[in-house]
């Protein structure tokens, strides 16, 4: 009888059973995972690797936290699942806390059961807020594969799935490859922005509902803005009564160093979307934070949207068991330290060292890669030379998150010091072996 804690077992069961997202079928051969604990996973014949991917960038509290699964055990007991209609202690203590560290003028949460339909619900409430339907968003952006969120998502995957209507793009800045021809971080915010004020002007400023932006694009290349573009886009909002919103599903709860991504530009959305890491994904789980006045709106107006798992208990009390040990446990402050410390500073002696390194940037345990075939052109590295990059990783036990020509350097919140060196040092032996010029 073959054994069923194989890897070769695991393999063909998912080859023979599963529909993969986002790829041909045929020439899948997805890694084996048969368990993990903090920043570390190992296969079924013991193979570890260290997580620099936090999986989708979710994991933020690591892999299999006891405090975690202790909660959504007990939870279990207790209450397994309700419908959302009714009230339920663990819903209510999740929303108090995400709220608690929400700006002040947050009122409540409307629970999802990811960020792509946290997108969706906050489009919802914007347009029903404002009475109007256009929605703006970025070229470099991901908000998610659904109706809304697909079509206002801004690479490549948007183009076959361009079904919702109302919704228009514009250029983010992007200094290291500028579509403004911009020299300096100020001029590319000031040419962003001004380009930013001709696509509402020319959209029509009376038809737009939102802009919805993420802090720090991340799936397109964690994207740091310049320190005064948040304040633009905010400006822009309030001049021609947009609201608003800001997409923190990959962003928030710890992953920059902070709770949420846009506190690092002193701004504050109208409404907010949030997953990931608020449980770190052990139970699906996302939602909209939403101020006051968009949430007082619907006192007395119906509000178009629900789901069956809205607020599920167990969801719910996974988010507060991590919220609380995120504080407990200083892990937030444990993101900025070794983010913006060793990690930063490893990764720019990378970039320093490996010509074909064309850029490193980030904020927290949120940073990428980007990896050139020529520095002076800034050619993208082909497609073909990341695979093999990313199989030499694997090769030596680190778990990368690779995306077109970049690695995103990107360990859970909870990652040491230690970890953060062993896996520059794999970066770095890899990356000796593909040099260029």
């Amino acid at each position: 009888m073959q054994n069923k804690e194989s890897n070769d077992y695991v393999f063909q069961l998912d080859r023979d059973h599963v529909f993969h997202s986002w790829s041909a079928q045929g020439g899948l051969s997805p890694l084996v995972i048969a368990g993990g604990a903090g920043c570390k996973l190992w296969d079924h014949a013991g193979k570890e690797y260290l997580d620099f991917s936090s999986q989708l960038v979710n994991t933020n509290i690591g892999h299999q936290h006891p405090k975690v699964i202790a909660a959504i055990k007990d939870q279990a007991d207790v209450l397994a699942t309700i419908a959302p209609a009714h009230a339920n202690l663990a819903r209510g203590e999740a929303a108090k806390r995400i709220l608690a560290r929400a700006p002040s003028h947050f009122h409540k949460v409307f629970f999802t059961n990811a960020g792509a339909d946290a997108n969706e619900n906050a489009i919802r409430m914007a347009r029903s807020f404002t009475g109007r339907d256009k929605i703006l968003s970025a070229y470099r952006s991901y908000h998610g594969n659904t109706g809304a969120a697909i079509a206002a998502t801004g690479d490549w995957r948007r183009v076959p799935n361009e079904f919702a209507r109302g919704h228009a793009h514009f250029f983010n800045p992007f200094l290291y490859r500028s579509d403004f021809w911009a020299d300096s971080e100020a001029q590319e915010c000031e040419r962003a922005l001004q380009h930013l004020r001709r696509v509402i002007e020319c959209e029509g400023p009376k038809a737009i509902a939102a802009i919805l932006l993420e802090s720090i694009p991340g799936t397109a290349g964690v994207l740091v803005p310049p320190k005064e573009y948040l304040k633009g886009v905010r400006a822009l909002a309030d001049e021609f009564g947009i609201m608003l919103i800001v997409d923190e599903v990959m962003t928030g709860f710890g992953r920059t160093g902070r709770w949420f991504g846009f506190n690092h530009f002193e701004i504050e959305p109208d409404l907010i979307t949030f997953a990931k890491g608020v449980n770190s994904g052990y139970v699906p789980a996302g939602g909209v934070i939403i101020s006051e006045r968009i949430s007082r709106h619907f006192d007395e107006r119906f509000f178009p949207g629900g789901l069956t798992y809205s607020g599920h208990p167990l969801a719910m009390a996974a988010i507060v068991a991590t919220l609380d040990t995120m504080e407990e446990e200083d892990i937030v402050d444990n993101a900025a330290r070794v983010g913006d410390g060793v990690l930063a500073t490893g990764l720019k002696a990378l970039s320093e060292k490996h010509a074909l390194i064309g850029e490193t940037r980030g904020l927290g345990v949120f940073h990428a890669l980007e990896l050139v075939s020529d520095p002076v052109t800034r050619a993208p590295l082909a497609g073909a030379v990341m695979n093999d990059i990313k199989a030499a990783l694997l090769a030596r036990g680190l778990l990368p998150f690779v995306v077109e020509n970049r690695i995103h350097v990107v360990p859970p919140c909870i990652v040491t010091e230690q970890e953060i060196a062993q896996g520059l040092a794999i970066l770095d032996e890899v990356l000796g072996e593909f040099t260029i010029g």
